[in-house]
């Protein structure tokens, strides 16, 4: 281990190893069996409904009544419309496109995941690079006899000008 640098790894990243990313059922509730039960109906009626063939079952239902709506005058139509076509066509396609989104937008979760796992993995790898150089340039300096500095007078401005001596040492 080099004496110039200490690596200290964010507590996240051994946590991060055995999470993996977040999915849907880590969502659900399981400290109850009311709850799971709940979630369970849940999403099996979601799933039916939201369906394309559901879609058209509820259209088909809708035209059914169609008839006597028309009977009944222009008021009877629009709300024919708005209280039984597009309140139940519309439920299930609304679902149908949500759950296309969710899946685009799992797959986008799950790759931003995997970036952000490689990007850990090569800064994990750069670090050890640096280790690696760090115990090159300490051999080097042993070798030349040169006396072992402190980082903070061996790091030069920015400006490529010479270290500035310490507060606490002798200027000479």
């Amino acid at each position: 281990m080099s004496t110039i640098f200490e690596h200290k790894p964010h507590p996240y990243i051994e946590e991060r190893k055995t999470k993996g990313p977040s999915k849907v059922s880590d969502q659900l509730p399981k400290n109850s069996a009311s709850g799971r039960f709940n979630s369970w109906l849940a999403i099996k009626i979601t799933s039916a409904v939201g369906t394309m063939w559901c879609a058209y079952a509820f259209g088909v239902l809708a035209l059914i009544s169609l008839p006597d709506a028309i009977k009944h005058g222009r008021a009877t139509i629009i709300s024919w419309i708005a209280q039984t076509f597009l309140q139940l066509v519309l439920l299930s396609i609304i679902i149908v496109g949500q759950n296309i989104l969710s899946a685009a937008s799992d797959k986008r979760s799950e790759a931003t995941y995997k970036d952000a796992d490689a990007i850990l993995q090569e800064a994990l790898q750069i670090q050890k690079h640096l280790e690696a150089q760090d115990r090159a340039i300490e051999q080097i300096l042993a070798t030349m006899g040169a006396l072992p500095v402190s980082p903070a007078q061996a790091v030069a401005p920015i400006d490529g000008a010479p270290p500035e001596t310490p507060p606490d040492s002798p200027a000479g």
